[in-house]
C-alpha cells in the first residue's frame, strides 16, 4: 500500500515522512504545496463539514487547475453524510475532474451499495472509503472486492493505526491517509517502524 499523510510544513515532520516512504495529502483548503513529495489532492469536503461550512467550489477549481495534473488522484467533490446526495454530487463533476487528472477518486459515503457506485468504477474512476467510523470498517472488504472486481482503485481515508492500517491492507486497499503522522513525527516514527515489520507499504523494503 501507499501511506499518504495530511500535508504539513513542519520540517522534523516532513523528514521523518520522507525518510520513510510516506507521500503527502494536500487538501483544497489547505496549503497548495506539495513539499516536493509525491501527492493526491483532496476535495476539502471534509475540512468544511468540521467548520460547519458549505463545500468551497472556487477552491476546488483552484487546487486542481494547480495540483491536479501531477497528483497521483484528486477526490471528486462530495456530501459528508449525503448518501446518494453525494454519490450524485461525485458523479456530476467526474467528466471534469478527468480532464484535469489522470485517476479520480469517488468518496463513498454510509449507506451506498456496491450496485450505486460500480457503473462509474474503473481504471480512472476509484473508491475512496469514507464515512463514519463503524461503517468504514465494517464495509471495507467489500469495498476493497467491488474495486478490485472494476479493475479501479481503492483508497482508505482516515486511518491513524497500525491496526487499522494491517485491515486496509488485508482488504486490498492500494492506498490510506492519515493526519497523525503529520501532527507527530514519533506518530509518522512508529508507524513506520511497526509496518516494516510486516511490509506493508510500497517502496519500504523488507
Amino acid at each position: 500500500m501507499i501511506p499518504y499523510a495530511s500535508r504539513t510544513g513542519t520540517r522534523r515532520n516532513l523528514k521523518v515522512l520522507r525518510d520513510n516512504g510516506w507521500r503527502l495529502m494536500v487538501s483544497a483548503r489547505g496549503v497548495l504545496r506539495n513539499e516536493g513529495f509525491p501527492y493526491s489532492l483532496d476535495n476539502g469536503a471534509w475540512t468544511a463539514f468540521q467548520k460547519g461550512e458549505p463545500f468551497d467550489e472556487k477552491a476546488f477549481v483552484k487546487a486542481v487547475d494547480l495540483l491536479g495534473a501531477n497528483a497521483d488522484f484528486v477526490v471528486a467533490p462530495d456530501i459528508v453524510a449525503g448518501w446518494v446526495a453525494s454519490l450524485a454530487k461525485s458523479v456530476s463533476w467526474l467528466a471534469w475532474c478527468l480532464e484535469r487528472t489522470e485517476l479520480v477518486l469517488i468518496a463513498v459515503q454510509d449507506g451506498l451499495t456496491a450496485g450505486q457506485v460500480m457503473p462509474y468504477l474503473g481504471p480512472r474512476v476509484g473508491v475512496f472509503l469514507g464515512g463514519s467510523t463503524d461503517w468504514k470498517h465494517n464495509t471495507m472488504r467489500a469495498w476493497g472486492d467491488t474495486a478490485r472486481a472494476c479493475g479501479a482503485y481503492f483508497h482508505v481515508g482516515r486511518i491513524n493505526s497500525a491496526r487499522f492500517i494491517r485491515r486496509c491492507h488485508d482488504a486490498g486497499a492500494d492506498s490510506f491517509d492519515g493526519s497523525g503522522p503529520s501532527r507527530f513525527a514519533v506518530e509518522a516514527e512508529r508507524l513506520s517502524r511497526e509496518l516494516q515489520q510486516q511490509p506493508l507499504f510500497r517502496g519500504i523494503p523488507a
